[in-house]
């Protein structure tokens, strides 16, 4: 059909979704008009449309000229190769064109290595000491700790992040350090069917049973972890399900919420107690009383809490539902194509001095299919490991092992004094605060972090083991 008054013969372009305006009949299904005479003929057709369309309505008369005039002035032609190009560069994410997305293999590093655990082809790179030989080897290397150290990125980094500081961990320890991209970042294969599988890959779960694996896979009986921000959790959950196996942590701008309150904790670990006082015979009878009530109290709470724990299953798996949907997926490629890159930038201290190669590095991965879907899956795995669980704050006063909170002093992401009161939670901690500085001290300040992660270990196994012989 043609548009009410034209003198021409359309031509169609299938690929615009329906338009119907039923107030001025004009009805477009699966096809747009476009004219093939010159756009001074198509005006006189505008022209006798819009005063047919007199005295209606003026937004349906608004949206019949913008039909007419989008078809016929933007698309003179029928679809030019500037057009095509344009539609083409609207389908990018962050500047990454996502057209093409490949399997993880093609987008591999020369250096990159793959294993699989519990169904998922695990992305990491491990560096190696540089060996030297008897008579090159100093009384400083004879004094090399000798543990691998695991490291574990934090959410929306990859193996990528660690790669200025891998080798001169390598060198400083004596041993292999191995830095693997957990399920749904880095090139870790994105896996959209798991029901079959043990454990959720995209789980706090899966990530720590696979650092326990590449632990094993080093040939170490103990191992230092390293997390930086997320990726602290991840090392602090590791060393609470095998302690054994944990010989240090090094949190870096550790995403860990700190307690408000800290317990008092003296050099020998024992949690300070008030002294004992006295009590008369009706204070014994009015905590009776008020144990009585606690208890009266507690068996209410318990049912509430029950309901609630059945509100709150039923909340999990409509937001679950929710997240799976079309709507969810589009919404978060625009949250990563608007936020994505000023996201990296916002994390340095100096915004302008994230070099283009540093940019690109974090955007690889959305290059890799199904991206979008494994980030989704890892937001509703965070919000189920969230309520199943005891919050870590709660345990940070169990840590016995040696621990280093490295953060920045211009963190804008995880302020440095949680960083701090961090440390306080933790027993026999040591924190350092590395000045000008931003969310990324192991790539803002290589250097710096290099001396502070030397002390430490130097102080704890070197000197330690010095004094015992």
């Amino acid at each position: 059909m043609a548009l009410p008054g034209s003198r021409t013969q359309p031509f169609f372009f299938p690929q615009i979704s329906q338009i119907s305006i039923k107030d001025c009949n004009l009805h477009m299904n699966k096809t747009v008009f476009f004219s093939t005479k010159p756009f001074s003929n198509n005006h006189e057709a505008r022209t006798a449309s819009t005063q047919k369309l007199k005295g209606r309505n003026k937004a349906s008369v608004f949206l019949a000229k913008t039909a007419s005039v989008g078809s016929a002035g933007e698309y003179s032609e029928p679809l030019s190769g500037d057009a095509k190009s344009t539609q083409k560069r609207r389908r990018t994410i962050a500047g990454v064109d996502q057209e093409e997305l490949l399997h993880p293999g093609q987008l591999a590093d020369p250096d990159s290595l793959f294993c699989e655990f519990n169904g998922v082809h695990i992305h990491h790179k491990i560096g190696h000491h540089h060996e030297q030989s008897e008579v090159e080897t100093s009384e400083k290397d004879m004094r090399k700790v000798g543990l691998p150290m695991v490291l574990l990125h934090g959410f929306g980094a990859s193996v990528f992040s660690w790669e200025k500081v891998m080798k001169p961990l390598a060198n400083l320890t004596g041993s292999e350090v191995l830095a693997f991209d957990r399920p749904a970042f880095g090139l870790t294969s994105r896996v959209k069917e798991f029901m079959g599988l043990k454990v959720n890959p995209y789980s706090m779960g899966f990530s720590v049973l696979a650092t326990l694996s590449f632990i094993d896979m080093l040939g170490s009986e103990k191992a230092i972890l390293m997390g930086h921000s997320a990726g602290s959790l991840v090392a602090v959950s590791t060393y609470f399900e095998a302690p054994e196996k944990v010989a240090a942590l090094i949190l870096v701008a550790p995403a860990i919420i700190a307690p408000l309150i800290s317990k008092k904790v003296t050099k020998e670990g024992d949690i300070k107690s008030d002294p004992v006082i006295p009590e008369n015979p009706f204070v014994r009878v009015w905590r009776a009383f008020l144990e009585f009530s606690k208890r009266a109290a507690s068996a209410v709470v318990g049912m509430f809490k029950k309901m609630g724990d059945m509100i709150g299953s039923a909340y999990k798996r409509a937001l679950a539902a929710v997240l799976r949907s079309a709507l969810a997926v589009m919404l978060i490629r625009m949250i990563i194509d608007k936020f994505g890159i000023p996201a990296v930038r916002n994390a340095w201290c100096n915004p302008n001095q994230v070099a283009d190669d540093v940019l690109q590095g974090y955007t690889k991965p959305l290059k890799v299919k199904d991206w979008e879907i494994a980030l989704l899956e890892y937001c509703i795995a965070m919000i189920t490991d969230s309520t199943s669980k005891p919050s870590l704050s709660e345990r940070l006063s169990e840590i016995s092992c040696p621990v280093l909170i490295v953060t920045g002093d211009k963190d804008r992401l995880v302020p440095a004094w949680n960083a701090e009161r961090l440390s306080k939670a933790i027993p026999s901690s040591r924190f350092e605060m590395i000045k000008d500085c931003g969310h990324l001290p192991h790539e803002e300040r290589v250097e710096e972090f290099l001396s502070i992660v030397e002390r430490f270990i130097q102080s704890v196994f070197i000197v330690q083991s010095a004094a015992a012989v």
